[in-house]
């Protein structure tokens, strides 16, 4: 009630919030997909998960003999902490799972070159293309910081480091939460902006009221459209410590905001932030370094930071919603130019489209199963960083393309 009516678009129940998480998971009612589409015949269907719909995309891309792309989107290991088990275990079946799933398709797109080198690294042999989600960069261009301070009761002459984001967990929130309180305790005029909901939000306010800077805290509750753009505007300062990234979206936004960003070396956030460019990239988790990074940008000469907000505003034109939507769709043409000579003489049987639903089952099956072997073998010993590849940054790093 109330929404904005949405052509073409077919919403599947699902059950919201899962466990406690942002994510939804879908309800097994049959039928709703097939009857919706009718007539519908793509050209290519697109996987955005591997797991909570992706089985049913797989169905669909077999049953009309098309391409099946899947973006990997995040590392869903990162997100094993919303479900009851052995941790370890669960991350190494999601791992195998993804990879599976990864190699059923067609084309992957991976949001970031990093995750790129990753899942090839983890046994992704499908073709694999960057193509980062894209945003609409006039949308972050301008906002009203001094009224969003002065809603929020920040003076007008504070130095204002801010988060946007999930307060979960997986965004390690209480290594960040620590390094910021404890810079708001050697330095009075700085306030904390915390802009999301989730239930790390407790761990941040009892943080703050540990180190004795609970008055100079702003918890504002999730934003959007101009009053999260204004909220962007009203930091000197993002800061980020989450390991569980693919592209790390919001800092995106934020360099479309001109707002320097102090992160962590991880996969997503290493091919947008240049070190003492655009921000600070700090190369492990460590304290003493962020608050030093942090400071480093709190004492920038105005002409310098100047012109950290101008690299800043460049790195985010290569995210540009229009950038990213041709690199998709040239894509899909080729998938589609491809797809058109393999299938060709096959549409019209049905005994070919019995045996693709078939061999698609099969696959599922096949994967679920390795999945589970997989989790079953002893895990090795732990590494401080296991899997995230080096990947030394390269000019065209984030120049290549989008997700729709």
């Amino acid at each position: 009630e109330g929404m904005v009516p949405e052509e073409d678009l077919i919403r599947i129940p699902a059950v919201q919030k899962f466990n406690g998480s942002d994510f939804s998971v879908q309800l097994p009612i049959p039928g709703v997909l097939t009857e919706a589409l009718g007539g519908f015949k793509p050209d290519i269907v697109h996987s955005h998960h591997p797991f909570l719909i992706g089985d049913t995309a797989m169905r669909m891309a077999s049953s009309y003999n098309v391409p099946l792309v899947f973006t990997h989107h995040t590392l869903y290991e990162q997100n094993v902490h919303y479900v009851p088990g052995n941790a370890d275990v669960l991350q190494k079946f999601v791992i195998e799972l993804a990879t599976g799933y990864a190699n059923l398709a067609d084309q992957v797109f991976a949001p970031s070159q990093s995750v790129e080198g990753l899942i090839k690294k983890r046994g992704v042999q499908t073709p694999v293309d960057v193509v980062p989600t894209g945003i609409l960069l006039d949308q972050f261009a301008r906002g009203a910081a001094k009224s969003f301070r002065k809603e929020h009761n920040i003076p007008a002459e504070a130095f204002v480091v801010g988060y946007l984001g999930r307060l979960a967990p997986e965004k390690n929130l209480d290594f960040l939460g620590r390094v910021v309180m404890e810079f708001l305790k050697k330095n009075p005029d700085v306030y904390f902006l915390v802009v999301g909901h989730g239930p790390s939000e407790e761990t941040i306010r009892t943080l703050a009221t540990e180190a004795g800077v609970m008055d100079r805290l702003r918890v504002v509750g999730s934003l959007t459209g101009k009053e999260k753009v204004n909220a962007y505007h009203a930091m000197n300062v993002f800061a980020f410590a989450s390991q569980s990234e693919t592209q790390g979206l919001v800092l995106t936004e934020a360099l479309a905001s001109r707002v320097p960003v102090v992160g962590v070396d991880a996969s997503g956030v290493r091919d947008v932030i240049e070190d003492k460019i655009n921000g600070c990239l700090i190369m492990q988790e460590n304290q003493e370094e962020f608050l030093q990074a942090l400071d480093w940008v709190r004492n920038l000469p105005q002409p310098a930071t100047q012109k950290m907000k101008r690299a800043c505003r460049y790195t985010a034109e290569r995210f540009s919603l229009d950038k990213c939507v041709d690199k998709a769709l040239s894509v899909y043409q080729s998938l589609k130019v491809a797809s058109n000579f393999t299938r060709r003489g096959s549409e019209n049987s049905v005994w070919e489209k019995t045996g693709r639903l078939i061999r698609a089952e099969v696959d599922l099956v096949v994967n679920m199963t390795k999945a589970v072997g997989a989790a079953l073998i002893p895990l090795p010993e732990k590494q401080d960083h296991p899997e995230i590849p080096e990947n030394p940054k390269s000019e065209d790093s984030v120049q290549k393309g989008s997700m729709l």
